[in-house]
């Protein structure tokens, strides 16, 4: 059953990273996107994030996910099948990218938050973590096939064309999902409000002592990379003119990064302890965003920018997976979807506002500023993360060795 749903969202996994390095190129060298333009495209991404993790989360405990699965990708699939066709029809604009960038983004949303509740129904408990650090592996190296794959599409046919591979791979995701087994249905149990499940999830996280530190370095997280994340292709493209190549570059090697980080993670976490690879990790996720700040153009600053963004992107799945765990872990089951979606609230959600910020810094003090803001952001988080009880965790908790 694993390794079907591993194949699947794999390859899903690789679509999106053909359409990330698509997507910008499109904007930026095609359709002439301003700074505020391509701040607005990652708002525009990233904004279902803000309004829906929460609700995806009671929904997704409230059916079953295999389900869910499937039809998020059909629908994804349509999606983003428009980018092509309205670039054949000659009608492809901005908007339209946004447009689509909202819909994908709230599919994606839903798909995300089955696609990790589902995962303990499919591996025993002693197996999760192992199970997550083989996840962000083959994502890993679906997100380095995809990237390179993306660049080579990109130049060869154009970026409207390439985004086509992206609406493929969710139809094998879809194909993928439909071959796992059933999941055993649920006892029935009283259904309340889903306003009141939701806010159910948010509650057990925020009064959890591991839980609620681990959420506010996510927020942190994806405040300081949100105003970072919005900016950082216009910056390399349009001032560093690393070119959508060089952009593939980048996303390559940070993508191979993501895979080793992932694979590591277990044997790293067995050796030192879940505290200090998550404080470390988080510190070395700021500390290797720096480069970015000082880059200037030229085939030594791109071999810099890249192998900085292995690293990073390294420490940062290294974090993700071990805080996937031990969320996992120590989460109860009727919980888990909402619990996951609470987080993916703190991080994403947080996103959409940093992106609106950096487009208005950027306005009056410049990309170098707003980038510089971002990396600062990113320092405190890892400040405050070194400070909570998540350090001195020695060993992965679960929920049998847990006080009442």
């Amino acid at each position: 059953m694993f390794d079907r749903y591993l194949a699947g969202e794999s390859a899903s996994w690789m679509g999106t990273s053909v359409y990330s390095v698509a997507l910008p190129a499109l904007a930026i060298l095609y359709l002439h996107a301003t700074p505020g333009q391509v701040a607005a495209l990652y708002f525009a991404n990233q904004i279902p994030n803000f309004v829906l993790a929460l609700p995806a989360g009671a929904v997704v405990d409230r059916h079953p996910k295999k389900y869910v699965l499937i039809a998020t990708d059909i629908t994804a699939a349509c999606l983003v099948a428009v980018i092509p066709a309205a670039s054949a029809a000659g009608v492809l604009s901005i908007p339209l990218l946004q447009a689509v960038a909202v819909l994908l983004g709230a599919v994606t949303v839903l798909h995300q938050a089955a696609a990790t509740a589902i995962l303990p129904q499919l591996v025993p408990p002693p197996e999760l973590h192992q199970a997550t650090s083989r996840l962000g592996a083959a994502l890993g190296a679906a997100d380095t096939a995809g990237v390179y794959l993306g660049g080579a599409v990109v130049a060869a046919v154009g970026a409207a064309r390439a985004i086509a591979l992206d609406s493929l791979s969710y139809l094998f995701s879809a194909w993928c999902a439909s071959r796992i087994p059933a999941e055993p249905i649920p006892a029935p149990r009283t259904r309340t409000r889903l306003t009141t499940e939701m806010w159910e999830g948010v509650r057990y996280v925020l009064r959890d002592p591991l839980l609620r530190p681990l959420a506010r370095c996510l927020g942190g997280t994806g405040a300081g990379a949100g105003m970072i994340t919005a900016l950082s292709s216009w910056y390399l493209l349009a001032v560093l003119h690393i070119g959508s190549t060089g952009l593939a570059v980048i996303m390559g090697v940070s993508g191979a990064g993501g895979l080793v980080g992932a694979l590591l993670a277990p044997r790293v976490v067995r050796r030192l302890g879940p505290g200090r690879v998550l404080t470390s990790t988080v510190a070395l996720y700021w500390v290797l965003g720096v480069p970015l700040l000082v880059a200037g153009p030229g085939r030594l600053w791109l071999s810099v920018l890249a192998l900085a963004g292995g690293l990073q992107l390294a420490a940062a799945a290294c974090a993700s997976s071990t805080v996937l765990a031990v969320r996992q872990q120590i989460c109860p089951a009727h919980l888990r979807a909402r619990a996951q979606q609470t987080a993916t609230w703190m991080v994403a959600g947080s996103r959409p506002l940093a992106a609106l910020g950096a487009a208005a810094l950027a306005t009056t003090a410049g990309v170098r500023v707003t980038l510089l803001a971002g990396t600062l952001v990113l320092a405190g988080t890892a400040a405050a993360l070194w400070a909570s009880p998540v350090r001195h965790l020695t060993d992965m908790p679960t929920a049998s060795s847990r006080s009442p």
